[in-house]
This record gives structure tokens, C-alpha cells and sequence, in this order.
């Protein structure tokens, strides 16, 4: 049996600000769903990431609670270069979106930054640093 990861899902309070989030980022998100209980995307790589609103999740678990006191997961985005991670922050930021870890050199490699999305989760930006 061969294990396939099919989609991410992101629970969300307003899904009009989680939308406009993920497609500034460069998520391809239609248009014209801002308002819709569930929206899928398909990312380059063939992974769907998925939101449904805390109301379309209680519809089958009635006892359903947002978490609180941090993220429990991350998704992180490979952005391609040191550069575009600092772009893609700098713009993120610029229109609005919450800051969480400035851009720096990771000890492991790489480039790093997170932001929070409009739900507080954690999404971090990264590329591999050049070889010295």
C-alpha cells in the first residue's frame, strides 16, 4: 500500500482574509470563493490544500474548538531563493499580514521566516542558502 498525502486542511473564522492570505503568497486560489463554506487549491507539486469554515467542520462534529495557545502544525513554503523568501515576507507584511520570525540564515542551511495567517497558523518561508 503506498501512502499519499492528499490534502492539507486549514479550518478557518473568515475565509474571505485566510483566502486572500494563501493568495498573496502564491497560492492559486480562485476567485469569487471568499465566501463559500469549503475551497480547495491545488498547489504545483499536486498537493490540495483545503479550507473549511469552523461552521462547515461542526456541521459533522458538532463538538469541534478552534485551538488556542500556539500552532500545533506548520506549513512551510519553499520559495526557491534566499531572496524570494525576503520578497515574499517584505510583501506579505507590507499589505498586512502578521510577522511572527524575521527573515534569517538557519544553522541548518537555509533561509527561514514565518508569518501567521489570519487563524494565527504558523507558516514559515524558506530556501536553501548558497554553498560558501
Amino acid at each position: 500500500m503506498t501512502l499519499k498525502l492528499g490534502f492539507i486542511g486549514i479550518v478557518t473564522r473568515d475565509m474571505g482574509s485566510s483566502l486572500a492570505f494563501y493568495r498573496s503568497l502564491g497560492v492559486p486560489i480562485e476567485e469569487g470563493q471568499d465566501t463559500a463554506p469549503h475551497v480547495d487549491a491545488k498547489l504545483d507539486d499536486g498537493v490540495t490544500l483545503a479550507w473549511d469554515t469552523v461552521e462547515t467542520i461542526r456541521d459533522f462534529d458538532p463538538t469541534y474548538m478552534p485551538g488556542s495557545g500556539g500552532h500545533r502544525i506548520a506549513l512551510a513554503f519553499d520559495k526557491g531563493s534566499p531572496a524570494a523568501v525576503d520578497a515574499a515576507f517584505a510583501a506579505l507584511v507590507e499589505a498586512g499580514h502578521t510577522a511572527h520570525v524575521e527573515p534569517w540564515d538557519a544553522h541548518w542551511g537555509q533561509r527561514y521566516a514565518t508569518l501567521l495567517d489570519p487563524d494565527g497558523n504558523s507558516v514559515d518561508l524558506y530556501a536553501e542558502l548558497p554553498a560558501n
